[in-house]
């Protein structure tokens, strides 16, 4: 069903990189939420009106918020395949991480409205008049949902989108709450058990769990997270296997929505290689990058010493102190100025978060295990940076 949907409305739909492409994916995700959310909130609306039912009521209303969520992803992804401009020469890519946060902002306030009404409910309960039509109204709804769930998780698995991805798992508890509501409503009539208040709440502490993990989501690309692991996996491999490539640090990936990412590098080389030979090199994994990836990447050159024995063991020395101060410490750009009195061995030192407040302690330790059985003194010029940039 999802390869013929595909087929129909997405012409050219297995060019996912592509931002139309993406924009059109999008469209067919909410429009397709927007008709059965729409069509399961009228069902349940007048049985759970008819039935007095407030936990089917409550999930009426979830059913409703999806809608309105769906008409968000599908206003969020026009928006954001709008090209880039003088104002944003980004793009508009994230608007689709702002829809995203609007469906949260949603569902979080529907969530809230729908738990005060179940816990009314429970402090004054009232019997429920279900049937086997509310029953078929429920089940037909699971069913939708479940459906929903896959073509949307498709989707989202298809063109990377975070938004599709959220939209799936709230289709998925959705059917939870559904089922929720359908067993307790079966108690209700055969057992007399008064649970519908209850079950009214469930839904509503599903609803509001959603929208705080979809929120989540969302304000994480907004505020900065680091570069997708695998994203980084895929650079790191290249870059390594590229000839005359020694090292790499540094890399920042800066995201500004699904297909506009942008990428610095700093790529170790001989320095007694050919500049312009490197420069051409440099330029060659630049253009990979965004042919392979869609990241405009910019690498920076870092000639380094290889045929000074002097510098290497003291490179090599830093780098075993590290070892021994925490196993996560790494150094890169190690240079040596040599002086009369003293040399200066000046370089990075990567430092994971939960040591940021202990690098003057790691200095000292470091200083002292790299003179240590050395004939003159080694003063270190070391600047700490960040290792979620350096993995």
């Amino acid at each position: 069903m999802t390869d013929l949907l595909l087929k129909l409305f997405v012409p050219n739909h297995e060019n996912k990189e592509d931002a139309a492409v993406r924009g059109r994916i999008g469209t067919l995700s909410g429009l397709t939420g927007i008709v059965c959310n729409l069509l399961l909130f009228l069902g349940k609306l007048i049985v759970g009106t008819v039935s007095c039912s407030v936990s089917i009521t409550a999930d009426a209303l979830n059913n409703l918020s999806d809608a309105s969520g769906s008409i968000l992803t599908l206003v969020g992804f026009r928006l954001a395949s709008k090209p880039a401009d003088e104002e944003h020469p980004y793009g508009h890519a994230r608007f689709e991480y702002l829809s995203g946060l609007a469906v949260a902002v949603l569902i979080l306030f529907i969530g809230f409205e729908l738990g005060k009404s179940s816990l009314e409910k429970i402090i004054h309960p009232t019997a429920v008049e279900f049937s086997a039509v509310a029953a078929g109204v429920l089940a037909a709804s699971i069913l939708v949902k479940l459906w929903m769930f896959v073509f949307n998780r498709r989707l989202g698995s298809h063109i990377g989108s975070t938004t599709l991805m959220a939209t799936a798992i709230d289709s998925r508890n959705d059917c939870i709450t559904t089922a929720a509501v359908l067993g307790a409503a079966l108690l209700e009539r055969y057992a007399n058990i008064r649970v519908d208040g209850v079950a009214g709440l469930a839904v509503a502490v599903f609803i509001l769990h959603s929208g705080l993990n979809l929120a989540r989501d969302t304000i994480n690309p907004i505020l900065g997270e680091g570069a997708n692991p695998e994203l980084r996996r895929q650079l790191v491999d290249y870059i390594q296997s590229c000839p005359k490539v020694l090292g790499y640090h540094d890399l920042m990936v800066h995201d500004y929505g699904p297909g506009q990412r942008f990428a610095s590098l700093h790529v170790e080389m001989d320095s007694r290689e050919d500049p312009l030979t490197c420069h051409e090199l440099i330029d060659d994994m630049e253009r990979e990058c965004y042919v392979n990836h869609k990241v405009q990447l910019v690498i920076h050159y870092d000639p380094v010493v290889t045929d000074d024995p002097e510098l290497s063991r003291m490179k090599e020395k830093a780098r075993a102190a590290l070892k021994t101060i925490d196993d996560r410490l790494t150094l890169h750009d190690f240079r040596m100025v040599q002086g009369k009195g003293h040399t200066n061995l000046i370089f990075d030192v990567a430092l994971p978060s939960d040591l940021r407040g202990r690098s003057e302690s790691i200095l000292q330790e470091l200083t002292d295990r790299v003179n240590e059985g050395e004939d003159k003194t080694y003063y270190l010029v070391v600047t700490f940076d960040s290792a979620a940039f350096n993995q």
